[in-house]
């Protein structure tokens, strides 16, 4: 079904269940198995591993595959879970995911699912996220900061030519609202830049005007 439309999330729905179901069955029939010896190496009952691999090629054949990329943001806290991840494997997972996104998103800035999985990620950062959807677990304020400077500079990029692309403002105002949260100040984020971001999406997305209404009075501009 998935090589006929790759991005049918009810496909991607139902190999979830036929997945969770082999999963289900082979640790079944690893609980009736007697293993002699206690160094055995016993198979992997989980298929987190191949499905993440699978979200990946799915990705790299079609960018915009939202349903993959939403099945990857539910396998990562899994995959690390099951991976006793370190600290360090966690910061170097989530590098490398914004590395991932950001080629996909200068690649295609107008596509709507890829600034979804960005903004994922980024919400993964905030104090306020759960600890089991966390990707890195132990960041400072500082790290914090350090992470949403680098992404709101390299989204800013982004407008060099693709000035009338909606997505790029949104992804800005959001990045300095978690910006402004952990009391940045205004170093890579001005007053006058967000007001003229609101004024373009504004004259962009007038359907949504009173979204952008809401946003500039919610930021105090």
């Amino acid at each position: 079904m998935l090589s006929y439309d790759s991005r049918n999330f009810h496909a991607w729905q139902y190999r979830r269940e036929v997945v969770g179901s082999l999963e289900t069955l082979t640790q079944k029939l690893l609980s009736k198995t007697e293993v002699g010896d206690d160094q055995q190496e016993k198979p992997q009952t989980s298929m987190a591993e191949q499905e993440f691999e699978y979200t990946t090629k799915m990705i790299k054949t079609n960018l915009s595959n939202f349903s993959a990329w939403h099945n990857r943001s539910n396998l990562i806290p899994r995959l690390l879970a099951e991976r006793n991840a370190t600290s360090r494997q966690r910061r170097e997972l989530l590098d490398q995911e914004l590395e991932f996104i950001m080629q996909a998103l200068y690649t295609d800035p107008y596509d709507q699912s890829l600034w979804f999985y960005h903004q994922y990620l980024m919400t993964t950062l905030s104090p306020t996220c759960p600890e089991k959807a966390k990707i890195v677990t132990d960041l400072t304020n500082k790290d914090r900061e350090e992470y949403l400077e680098t992404q709101i500079e390299m989204v800013k990029d982004m407008l060099d030519g693709t000035d009338d692309c909606k997505w790029i403002y949104q992804g800005l105002l959001t990045l300095a609202e978690q910006y402004l949260e952990v009391d940045a100040g205004n170093k890579v984020v001005t007053t006058k830049e967000m007001t003229e971001w609101l004024d373009k999406l504004e004259a962009l997305d007038p359907l949504r005007k009173g979204r952008w209404v809401d946003l500039r009075s919610k930021l105090g501009l």
